[in-house]
């Protein structure tokens, strides 16, 4: 049934009346009396008597003779709802898009789907990598390759995912591959399409609509293609003969679902592994403590190029504040542009090259504060953090939307007010004014740029928003790194990390392609972008987190509402005797968060003790709602 209640997770067996025998099949979507209320669910499996001692009701109706529910989908799904303390119903909400009836009823494509590439796979930009020819030959073989793979620099990775999707279908078997983005699914779609040829695949987003997500859907279960890629609405995309699941990008937030249970598409994609014994591709510029972990344990091996390729090309990369730029120019440690960021920009510039600039704050002034004493200026409403849209404009609050025309400052009374913050629109403002002449555009939330052209032309983006230019950047300056480094996260270094290289990437070789990174250059996120060494990064980030006992060395659960309702949750869990409870940590709202964490071979126990108290409060109806996440992308 398809009530998302922890109590009621499991299944129910009813009768199958004679007239809904033929259309009444595993994987469809009915209709059953619960509660005396008609409710919506899913046939699971069908048998010929019931261990049930009671009197059975019957099937209200079958809602569509199409089995849109996988039996291998329904397998998984059960899995993610064991891994997060979830229920069936609420990843089956997750796993299946809604019913459209119309697309349903469409004529079915007679047209014989494409023939397959066969033999071997050109490796083509995986020779740069020594075991990356060796990995396309086990996919065309139908072997089950693990591989963690670090991109170089400039590497065009949607064709590198296209020709192991291509040795994968030249197996005889299909592919699922999860990007972040839609400026991502773009680039892996037009590759495939030229590697695999048109209607071979298809693509699996939520920003689809409707109509084209439900016609996708469909041609994948109906086996019309043997390859689905996505964000992560793809992850559960029911693909026949799974041999390959793929992830780009596994450190972006985007692939965490922000609904219940919270799963991670990369968590997802590895329990696909599992129950069809398919090969598995992680990659990106950087790599994440949890790929780290695959690596070290042997459950992958890792792909990634010596360091002579390395080294040929990476960019010339810099640091501002270290001890011989400091010498040089002893206002770089306070300078937001330093005279070797602003050389390398002006030298790309009169080279006839684009220059990219990331900053980490989007807006013009996002932050700001008292000019006399620096105090932070908030709202007198709601305490929020005032910010100032445009230049001239009137400082408004950022959670209410309220103006403060009349602003002053509670501690000395001034009224003049400056940057805390300077976000992408004041920077680009800013470079306009230090380069007269040359194009500055900008690329965020408001617009998203995908490529730019090749000639001399400012680029100020947010992390995520960076465009491709033609030919590479000649300068990629990285500013505001405190921005990213300072925050109050677990993950906040291996996370600017993963921004940094991301930005980096897209610069030419040295010596036509210049990164510079405001920052000490002692710090290790600063060294391992010099080095271009992300596994190095994520030993090191690993390490650190085993010795501290937090994810993914451990398996820890957050358990967040009001204090009353988290403490009667967790008084009723019968946690595993090496459990150990932390907190309470502040949350949003008034609410308090307790972590809970285990081994990670306790991790099965733990779901299931969080999960059976959470169905214990909701049989009894408790009031007040309690948020379960395992293994939340943040803790504090």
């Amino acid at each position: 049934m398809d009530v998302g209640l922890a109590h009621l997770d499991r299944p129910f067996d009813y009768l199958v009346p004679a007239e809904l025998d033929e259309v009444a099949v595993p994987g469809t979507r009915v209709k059953v009396r619960f509660a005396g209320q008609l409710v919506d669910g899913w046939l699971l499996s069908r048998a010929d008597d019931s261990g049930h001692t009671g009197r059975l009701a019957y099937l209200e109706k079958v809602v569509s003779p199409e089995p849109v529910l996988a039996p291998e989908i329904a397998r998984l799904a059960r899995a993610v709802a064991d891994r997060y303390a979830g229920s069936l119903a609420d990843v089956l909400r997750l796993a299946v898009p809604p019913r459209h009836a119309r697309v349903e009823k469409e004529p079915r494509d007679e047209q014989p789907t494409p023939a397959a590439p066969t033999g071997a796979v050109d490796p083509r930009g995986w020779r740069d990598y020594p075991t990356g020819p060796a990995m396309l030959r086990a996919l065309t073989d139908g072997r089950a390759p693990r591989a963690v793979w670090s991109a170089l620099p400039g590497e065009d990775w949607a064709a590198r995912y296209a020709d192991a999707v291509a040795a994968t279908v030249a197996g005889g078997r299909g592919a699922v591959v999860v990007v972040p983005d839609a400026r991502d699914l773009d680039r892996l779609d037009a590759a495939l399409t030229t590697v695999l040829g048109p209607g071979r695949h298809v693509s699996l987003s939520a920003a689809l609509g409707p109509a084209r997500r439900y016609r996708a859907f469909l041609a994948a279960r109906r086996g019309q293609v043997p390859v689905v890629i996505g964000t992560r609405a793809a992850m559960f995309a029911p693909v026949a003969r799974l041999g390959l699941v793929a992830i780009w990008d596994d450190g972006d937030d985007l692939h965490s679902e922000p609904r219940a249970p919270y799963p991670h598409a990369r968590d997802v994609l590895l329990t696909r592994v599992h129950l069809a014994e398919a090969g598995a591709l992680v990659g990106g510029y950087a790599r994440t403590a949890e790929g780290q972990l695959l690596v070290e344990t042997g459950w992958a091996r890792e792909v990634v190029a010596d360091r002579s390729t390395v080294r040929a090309r990476v960019p010339a990369i810099a640091p501002t504040a270290d001890d011989p730029q400091l010498a040089r120019d002893p206002g770089a440690a306070t300078a937001r542009l330093p005279s070797l960021a602003w050389t390398a920009a002006r030298d790309a510039l009169r080279q006839d090259l684009p220059v990219l600039v990331q900053v980490p704050r989007r807006g013009y002034l996002p932050s700001i504060s008292c000019a006399e004493c620096r105090t932070p200026a908030r709202c007198v409403h709601c305490a929020g953090p005032l910010a100032l849209p445009a230049a001239g404009g009137t400082p408004a609050c950022r959670w209410c939307a309220r103006v403060a025309a009349a602003y002053a400052c509670p501690q000395c009374g001034g009224r003049r007010l400056r940057a805390a913050v300077t976000g992408a629109r004041r920077t680009a403002e800013e470079l306009g004014r230090a380069f007269p002449g040359v194009p500055v555009r900008t690329s965020g939330r408001e617009e998203v740029l995908t490529d730019v052209p090749g000639g001399a032309a400012l680029l100020v983006a947010t992390p995520g928003a960076e465009p491709v230019a033609e030919g590479g950047y000649g300068a990629v300056l990285l500013l505001d790194s405190w921005a990213l480094l300072t925050r109050a996260d677990l993950r906040a270094g291996e996370e600017a990390l993963r921004r940094w290289l991301a930005a980096a990437a897209l610069a030419r070789p040295a010596p036509a392609g210049r990164v510079v990174v405001v920052a000490d250059g002692a710090l290790a996120p600063v060294q391992a972008l010099l080095r271009w060494d992300a596994g190095w990064f994520a030993g090191r980030e690993l390490a650190e987190r085993r010795e501290l006992g937090f994810p993914p060395a451990v398996r820890m659960a957050s358990v967040t509402g009001p204090a009353e309702a988290v403490a009667d949750l967790l008084a009723a869990a019968r946690l595993p005797d090496d459990a150990e409870v932390l907190g309470p940590v502040p949350a949003e709202e008034g609410r308090e968060r307790m972590l809970v964490r285990v081994p990670r071979a306790r991790a099965g126990a733990l779901a299931e003790a969080l999960h059976s108290a959470a169905g214990a409060r909701a049989a009894r109806k408790a009031a007040d709602p309690v948020r379960l996440q395992v293994d939340p992308l943040s803790l504090f």
